[in-house]
């Protein structure tokens, strides 16, 4: 585990790409047209954004799921993420109590899925995608890669993704997924939809990054140091924890933000 005082960290990426054209394209549907006509909420809900450098090839691509709990928030492309020559892909989710567990789990599958089927028409790079998010984001990334089971449904093998990056992510069953069974947020439970269910040896490089233990959410930052090390005694080689001193759970996005560049730039190099 890395505990990192943000004062005296010196930013590494360097990737910026000052003068390089990205456009946007808003509102795209992820789930096929039949989907879409058959449930309202699926069509006013399942929607993404797409942030695309222009005049590149082979660029990274990173999926980012909004946090609030999933009860609320909206689709984001993050400014830390721009000009940074990747792709950004904010996209929305159903949200609790419209629906329960595990339907927010499938929307961020078929968004991810709808981003490996896309991609490369755009110009990006399929062996360069990476699932991230903030909080409920962080969960559904984490469990969207875990449990393989979630992207089978569209034929695709999760460990294509390149990383998996979690922003102080939930790694034992969400407390909202709980609340549903009438289950307590304090009560904690590791099941079926909890990531620490599904830890591998074969996942794809985990990066896991929480705030300060004692500005965190309750026991945030435990469930992730839990999560590496049961990821480590399983076998797997690529699994790093960053705790950010002095930040709580909202405030340590910003500071995570060159973690995870540093992490693509990284892979980037592994994979040329």
């Amino acid at each position: 585990m890395h505990r990192i005082l943000i004062a005296v960290f010196i930013i590494l990426f360097v990737g910026s790409t000052r003068g390089q054209d990205y456009r946007s394209v808003n509102n795209i549907h992820y789930y096929e047209e039949r989907v879409n006509r058959s449930d309202a909420y699926i069509n006013e809900r399942c929607v993404l954004d797409i942030y695309i450098p222009q005049k590149v090839q082979n660029f990274p691509t990173v999926i980012w799921f909004h946090g609030g709990g999933l009860t609320g928030g909206e689709k984001e492309i993050p400014e830390a993420l721009k000009n940074k020559g990747i792709a950004v892909i904010g996209v929305n989710y159903r949200l609790s109590p419209k629906v329960n567990s595990p339907a927010y789990i499938e929307d961020a599958a078929a968004a991810t899925a709808w981003v490996f089927k896309n991609i490369k028409q755009y110009g990006g790079n399929e062996d360069l995608i990476f699932i991230s998010g903030h909080s409920a984001g962080g969960y559904l990334a984490a469990m969207t890669t875990l449990d393989k089971t979630y992207l089978q449904k569209y034929g695709i093998d999760a460990d294509r993704l390149a990383g998996v990056i979690p922003f102080s992510g939930q790694m034992i069953t969400h407390f909202t997924a709980r609340k549903e069974k009438g289950i307590d947020e304090l009560d904690a439970r590791i099941d079926e939809f909890a990531p620490l269910h599904f830890i591998r040896a074969d996942a794809p490089p985990l990066l896991l990054i929480t705030g300060d233990r004692e500005k965190e959410l309750f026991g945030r930052y435990e469930e992730n140091a839990y999560m590496a090390r049961m990821m480590k005694l399983k076998g797997h080689k690529s699994t790093t924890l960053y705790e950010l001193d002095g930040f709580d759970h909202g405030g340590m996005a910003e500071p995570a933000f060159p973690l995870l560049l540093n992490e693509i730039k990284r892979i980037q190099k592994l994979k040329k």
